[in-house]
């Protein structure tokens, strides 16, 4: 009887640290994911430029599933962080990109709440409303562009004055 309690107590102080090593594993691996999130935005902003650079080679359905698949990097992302305007700001681009333009209006608009000076969505919503053919809303992006010397602003107002 000694001997069985023995085992006993024992086996229970094995199931005690198995269970408590387990918890810790979940939970670390819990922080990592929620702190690796930027990790996953580097990610997609690496597989947006090669989207960029098939579209210059006019490689337009390989740029499109670049593209997708960086939205979906970004949608991971934006689940941890959803007020950060830079991953706004890519969502709507990637969105815009292959051709969403609803859906891409909405992130940036959502970036412009949380920043309204935000140089990238202001260019890329302005870019937006040129390819949908609202050149007045794109002239109110280029003016919150304009005294920001950037380069924002030139590449926008190209793209309006090239409308």
């Amino acid at each position: 009887m000694i001997f069985s309690i023995k085992k006993l107590t024992s086996n229970f102080g094995l199931v005690f640290v198995l269970v408590l090593l387990c918890f810790s594993a979940n939970a670390a691996g819990t922080d990592s994911s929620s702190e690796n999130y930027m990790d996953t935005y580097k990610e997609a902003k690496k597989i947006i430029a090669r989207a960029e650079k098939m579209e210059k080679k006019e490689k337009t359905i390989k740029a499109n599933q670049l593209y997708s698949k960086a939205f979906e990097k970004l949608q991971e992302a934006h689940k941890s962080d959803r007020n950060n305007p830079d991953i706004l700001n890519y969502l709507g681009f990637t969105l815009r990109k292959i051709g969403k333009y609803e859906e891409a209006e909405k992130f940036y608009n959502a970036g412009l709440k949380i920043k309204p000076d935000h140089n990238g969505i202001n260019e890329y919503l302005g870019e937006l409303y040129v390819q949908t053919n609202r050149i007045k809303l794109a002239k109110e992006r280029l003016a919150v562009l304009k005294n920001c010397n950037c380069e924002e602003y030139q590449e926008l107002k190209k793209i309006i004055q090239n409308k």
